[in-house]
């Protein structure tokens, strides 16, 4: 049986990169949860992934994240990624 560690790191970028950056961070897969907050820190929008949110089932929270990052001229990303921990090697 394996456990999930979920690991959480943080960036600042510009509000213009914002709708590229979290499409780049979505193909990667291992995401349970994007926040992204203002420059005072305030959180503007969280969006948790479930796994297989792609293509058309994501475009209506992207149009939103379209439509923050037009107002903001930076931004915090947080993002929670999915680790699984190794298992052990069993013994035959």
């Amino acid at each position: 049986m394996s456990e999930e560690k979920v690991r959480k790191e943080e960036f600042t970028i510009s509000g213009e990169k914002l709708v590229s950056t979290i499409k780049k961070l979505v193909r990667e897969g291992n995401i349970r949860r994007i926040i992204i907050k203002n420059k005072e820190g305030k959180t503007m929008i969280e969006v948790p992934l479930t796994v297989g949110v792609v293509g058309a089932l994501f475009l209506p929270t992207l149009a939103a994240i379209g439509a923050i990052a037009i107002l903001m001229s930076e931004c915090t990303i947080v993002v929670e990624k999915v680790e699984k921990a190794e298992e052990p090697p069993q013994a035959e």
